[in-house]
């Protein structure tokens, strides 16, 4: 059994961590509203970019003069697997369900004979893959030193993606990331980049004609590169508000669970020394009596 000088140190430790966590979930809490407004922001330019993308796709269709970002190689040997994931723990399940959900895919393409290659963003989901994948992981990218990530950190990773395509590493690129739906739910998302998948145009969109110029081909050679780093850029962005709301979450889990172990080490603290002063007076009435 404990004595009253542990018992009276492990509840100030408690405390202490529970001042830690507490303080973490209003510096989440803080970061959350701008990560939501930022993540909230840049779907509608990513849908309306979207929309712009097939509608020019369906003008083109199959001609030769689809670029290879669109048609792919006509192979789905390779797959290279972006995951991007948080630089930091202390939120939750957060990374580990991106990763997870990452290597399922794997998994089930190793298992169908296709080759995997994985290009990590993030520290922790880098840590969670290597321990199954090592031999698979072929770049990583931190962003640990970003304070704010931006369309430049973006672009950067979407160049090093079709640079990778154009020398004939992959057929098909896939990303994964997490989809922020509210402070407790965040949903691992997988999005085809290569081969384009154009979705389908909104209503807005329906019957109306443009004409392009220089022709439809040159726009699409143009507009997929940039299509391809807003959606990763949107994948960093929900990543960040996700991130945040589980931190926050967390956190909050944390201190609860923190005043609950404060209570019960009270408890018993207090008990202890009952019994411990209970025990004295006896032994100093038993003393008397003796006497």
């Amino acid at each position: 059994m404990p004595s009253l000088k542990d018992l009276k140190n492990r509840i100030a430790s408690v405390k202490a961590t529970q001042k830690i966590t507490k303080a973490m979930k209003m510096v989440a809490a803080a970061k959350l509203r701008r990560a939501q407004e930022a993540a909230e922001a840049a779907r509608p330019y990513s849908q309306r970019m979207g929309a712009v993308l097939a509608n020019i796709a369906a003008t083109i269709g199959a001609d030769d003069g689809a670029p290879r970002l669109m048609t792919g190689t006509g192979k789905d040997d390779v797959h290279m697997l972006v995951v991007c994931t948080a630089e930091r723990g202390l939120c939750g399940g957060f990374n580990s369900q991106i990763a997870r959900f990452a290597r399922d895919h794997a998994r089930q393409l190793i298992r169908d004979g296709k080759t995997v290659k994985i290009f990590c963003v993030g520290k922790k989901g880098y840590d969670i893959l290597r321990r199954e994948f090592a031999s698979l992981i072929i770049e990583k990218i931190e962003l640990r030193d970003v304070r704010k990530v931006g369309f430049e950190n973006a672009d950067a990773i979407g160049r090093k993606i079709i640079a990778r395509f154009e020398n004939e590493e992959f057929d098909v690129c896939t990303l994964f990331y997490s989809e922020f739906k509210s402070v407790i739910s965040q949903v691992p998302t997988a999005l085809q980049l290569i081969p384009a998948i154009a979705p389908a145009a909104g209503e807005s969109d329906a019957g109306a004609l443009y004409e392009y110029e220089p022709d439809a081909g040159a726009i699409l050679s143009d507009l997929i590169p940039r299509n391809l780093s807003v959606q990763v850029f949107r994948a960093l962005l929900e990543n960040v508000a996700g991130e945040m709301g589980a931190k926050m979450s967390a956190m909050d889990n944390a201190t609860r669970n923190a005043g609950e172990m404060i209570h019960k080490l009270t408890l018993s603290y207090n008990r202890q020394r009952q019994a411990q002063i209970t025990k004295e007076l006896i032994e100093i009435i038993s003393g008397a009596e003796a006497l």
